[in-house]
């Protein structure tokens, strides 16, 4: 099998573009790189300047170019006999058939491949597709991307290293692959039809220690296998080891394994107060601002603690990503400097561990609703079963339908058949719940904990001790989880995978497997799933009109001040119901009764079944079925719950947005407050609890949280200590915040005219100094989308392009890559950039804040608790709306300096700091940057000014 693999760099899309540049790399039998072609071909206009700054192509190059059909004569012999392929090749195909058309050769007949699909397939891991990146990974030398023999040759490469990959997989992962692609008459089909015939012919497989298990490779044994990390009857390692003796070892070891390793002020404090928390149980707010260090800082003195006592320490942050950051970078750290063995176990939510079982099924009967998409995941899936030790979904690169294939056959509670299953000793949730068995301390997400405490602490092991991380966001994780959200989708999902039509959906399914058994109560249970039918209709009818009826509710809004673009927000009050509320609720009737029906009749058939033996094609039908009919079970009562609108000391709302009107219809009821719950839930019930977060104090007191939280107890019987660390940074050398203190000021959600010119000739001011290299951070998407056109147009000319969150498509993650990758670029983010986001060193010099970040008021649940306070003749505005933006403000600032060496500088544009008598609370909760405000046309040389000091 011969490659040739083909780019083009072009002026435009398929249908209006010429090519400019080609590229071929031809890859022969013996998987050699014969030779490279590439050529330069005059177009019959001038290439637009956006292709120029992509390519780097300019008109001056392909002035003396061989034209179409002079470049042509050369290419078409290099595509004889050949496998073309290309990095989405249908963009490269479309353009070849366009040119061998206009130059009078036949239509190129060959076969077709996408290295896309091939990375796809061999690396499902891999966080992301594109070829530079990719180049990258593998550390292949990719020397100008977008120039078309360059990236034929990065293709070529590439693909050469999937081949290598498909031939180290064993032969029976590749038979499966086969097996998948068979189906559908298609090239990629033919290649693993040719590939399995090759490596049949092999005598000697690849060796490996994979397990073979019911015709699938995995990389994982049985998990019953798993040892304890230490003998349990051995001595106890720190039996006669005091807490500081272990640090000077964990510290000699650090200093061994990082050179630059030096102990810091903060985190030496940090350590010491969480062991004191832990071992004298007391709670402990600490507030740990960045470069403090403070995943050691908990995570030493927790797992010394875990292991003196023989219990479990529970660590739970409010994000999967610094889950993952901890077990892929301090963990494995971890495990080098503790001078004996531990084990530290990650456990997230069961729907991030792929049930085998299910997966199974769905490949062997097929089971894809389109087909296409599906097989490549599929393969790919089957690609990190040799590779995974987790089947946690968050390893996998799913693009497009990916998630809603995932949620087939994603593990859950109630379709599990326990020790019944197959698959049970392999099972990754049972692996993954096994390992925070035996481990000492288990990472967790807030959410866990929550669903934990609801499902009567059977979800997680037992444990007295408990640190939170990003405890900043506790309060809200816990109203979501004590309360109830739910989503229109959600609903007509659940009813859509039991029935969609007669032949999509599980009944449907489970009906053709009674047709074909022909016994007389598969006939019978046959006429009971008839019967759900017009029930099922009935339900997804009725909810269909109540979400109209509902969204008919909400009011037309022209401002978007509540939340994004084209959100719209309707707080619902108890006392006084919305008019016709009356017509709502029967129609919540009339789909509680149908429900109620379906759930009856329904689960008395799959009890009838589960007692009948020697159902087995049946089986995991009956019990995905059973799962289903709890779902529908919860869905009933919730809505019920909303509808009734009868618990005063709960906030109910709703939400959707004008794009897709009701079908984005998302309800929720969330206690007012939380604090007496996760009291009684935690703080009263648990020997000892560590919050901690760069941002828990405002103006250094922690009074808000603890009144917040539930901590007034505590901290009233001396169970409560709390400590404030100082920066590790010299603040005063590295940041400046400057304050332009005639700047215009803004009502509303949105500025004037006079505004936003003012705003617009700052900011790229600002910019060309900082040559890009900022952030701005906007409280409101609508004054985003007001300043982003004419900064664009006013930086165009500087070559300073601007990226705006909502603007250009795309997620977050994409948007802060393309940020670090360009070399100057000013990124406009809104309420998710002002946290979380990482981009330390150059990338980031200058932080411009627009407005202090207010909540809007008018959201249902600040609304609700402004109501609570003023009842408790407290003042709203000071007790909740200026904490609540401090602490964002000291998030918001945080993104500036990430290390001792960063340097840079905040602009705060909103002059209430300096002018409301609120200001100070904002600028004395920073860490201690110097600050100064001046007239705006002063800030810029000042800027450049100090800007020019750290350069000496």
């Amino acid at each position: 099998m011969k490659f040739a693999v083909l780019d083009f760099e072009t002026t435009g899309t398929q249908s209006v573009g010429e090519i400019i540049q080609v590229g071929l790399a031809i890859i022969e039998e013996d998987r050699s790189i014969s030779r490279v072609y590439g050529s330069y071909v005059k177009p019959g206009a001038p290439i637009p300047p956006f292709i120029t700054g992509l390519t780097g192509i300019t008109d001056s190059d392909v002035a003396d170019a061989p034209e179409l059909d002079e470049m042509m004569m050369e290419l078409v012999p290099l595509l004889d006999d050949v496998v073309l392929v290309g990095h989405n090749v249908a963009f490269d195909f479309h353009f070849l058939q366009n040119a061998l058309d206009r130059c009078g050769y036949l239509p190129f007949q060959g076969r077709i491949l996408d290295t896309m699909d091939f990375l796809k397939i061999c690396f499902p891991s891999l966080t992301t597709y594109q070829l530079g990146a990719v180049s990258s990974h593998f550390g292949l030398t990719h020397e100008r991307p977008h120039q078309a023999d360059s990236d034929a040759l990065a293709t070529a490469l590439v693909l050469l290293q999937c081949l290598e990959e498909l031939y180290s997989l064993p032969l029976l992962t590749i038979q499966r692959l086969s097996e998948l692609f068979a189906a559908e008459d298609s090239d990629l089909g033919w290649y693993f039809d040719g590939l399995l015939r090759e490596r049949e012919m092999e005598t000697f497989q690849p060796e490996s220690d994979l397990t073979f298990y019911r015709q699938l490779a995995l990389k994982i044994g049985d998990w019953t296998e798993l040892e304890p990390p230490r003998d349990q009857h051995g001595a106890n390692p720190l039996h006669s080891l005091s807490f500081s003796d272990y640090m000077d070892e964990v510290r000699q070891r650090l200093k061994d394994k990082l050179p630059h390793y030096e102990s810091r002020e903060a985190q030496d404090i940090m350590f010491n107060e969480v062991i004191t928390a832990l071992s004298e149980d007391k709670h402990l707010l600490i507030e740990a601002g960045t470069g403090t260090g403070k995943s050691l800082g908990y995570l030493l003195p927790a797992i010394y603690q875990s292991v003196r006592s023989e219990q479990k320490v529970m660590v739970s942050t409010h994000t999967i990503n610094l889950q993952d950051q901890l077990r892929e970078r301090d963990i494995p750290l971890l495990t080098e400097v503790v001078p004996f063995p531990f084990k530290a176990a990650i456990f997230k939510g069961r729907g991030h561990y792929l049930c085998l079982r299910k997966f199974e099924h769905k490949i062997n009967k097929r089971d894809f609703t389109s087909p296409r998409e599906d097989a490549i995941i599929a393969a790919q899936m089957i690609v990190w079963l040799t590779q995974s030790e987790s089947g946690d979904d968050e390893e996998l690169n799913l693009g497009g339908r990916g998630g809603d294939f995932w949620e087939t056959v994603a593990s859950d509670t109630d379709s599990c058949l326990g020790r019944s299953c197959p698959w049970f000793r392999k099972c990754y949730y049972h692996r993954a719940k096994h390992e925070a068995g035996i481990a000492d301390v288990v990472i967790t997400n807030h959410s866990k904990l929550f669903a934990d405490v609801k499902a009567g602490h059977q979800l997680l092991p037992a444990y007295e001790h408990l640190v939170i991380d990003e405890a900043h966001h506790l309060e809200d994780v816990a109203g979501k989880h004590l309360g109830m959200h739910m989503k229109h989708f959600t609903v007509s999902h659940t009813l859509g995978r039991l029935y969609k039509d007669s032949r999509n959906g599980q009944l449907p399914a489970l009906r053709q497997i009674l047709q074909t058994s022909g016994s007389e109560q598969a006939s019978e249970w046959s006429v009971i799933i008839d019967r759900l039918y017009p029930d099922l209709l009935t339900v997804k009818e009725t909810w269909d009109v109540l979400s109209e009826k509902l969204y008919t509710l909400l009011p037309e809004r022209s401002d978007a001040a509540a939340g994004e673009a084209g959100q719209l927000v309707l707080r619902l009050q108890p006392g006084s119901k919305p008019k016709d509320w009356e017509e709502l609720a029967a129609l919540e009737n009339t789909m509680h009764l149908s429900l109620s029906e379906v759930i009856r009749k329904g689960e008395k058939m799959l009890s009838e079944m589960r007692e009948q033996d020697g159902q087995s094609s049946s089986d995991s039908l009956v019990t995905d079925l059973g799962g289903l009919f709890k779902d529908l079970g919860a869905i009933r009562e919730q809505v019920r719950f909303f509808m009734n609108l009868n618990d005063v000391n709960v906030v109910y709302w709703l939400e959707a947005s004008t794009n897709y009107r009701s079908k984005s219809l998302q309800l929720y009821a969330v206690p007012v407050d939380v604090s007496t719950q996760l009291k009684e839930l935690f703080f009263d019930k648990k020997n000892s609890i560590v919050l901690t977060s760069a941002t828990l104090s405002v103006d250094k007191s922690f009074q808000f949280m603890i009144d917040n939280l539930g901590l007034g107890e505590a901290a009233e019987q001396g169970r409560l200590m709390t400590s404030l660390l100082p920066s590790p940074f010299k603040y005063r050398e590295q940041a400046l915040l400057v304050i332009p203190r005639d700047f215009p000021s803004v009502k509303g959600s949105i500025g004037d005219a006079r505004f936003v010119d003012t705003l617009v000739q700052s900011l790229a001011e600002a910019a060309v100094i900082t040559r890009g290299r900022m952030l701005v951070l906007f409280t409101s998407y609508r004054m985003l989308r007001q300043v982003y056109d004419p900064l664009k147009e006013a930086l165009a000319s500087q070559d300073i392009s601007v990226l705006g969150q909502g603007v250009e498509g795309g997620s977050r993650s994409k948007l802060i890559r393309r940020f670090q990758d360009s070399n100057a670029s000013v990124l406009l983010g809104t309420s998710s950039f002002w946290e979380g986001v990482d981009i330390p060193g150059d990338a980031l010099t200058c932080l411009a804040i627009v407005r202090l970040p207010f909540q809007p008021p008018n959201h249902p649940l600040a609304e609700a608790k402004a109501e609570l306070l003023q009842a408790q003749k407290k003042n709203p505005f000071m007790k909740l709306s200026v904490p609540q933006a401090v602490i964002r403000f000291k998030q918001g600032f945080g993104r500036l300096v990430r290390t001792a060496q960063d340097r840079g500088i905040v602009i705060v544009y909103d002059t209430r700091v300096i002018e409301s008598y609120y200001g100070k609370y904002f600028l004395y909760s920073l860490p201690g940057p110097k600050m100064e405000h001046m007239k705006t046309e002063q800030m810029v040389p000042r800027i450049a000014e100090w800007l020019e000091e750290g350069g000496n």
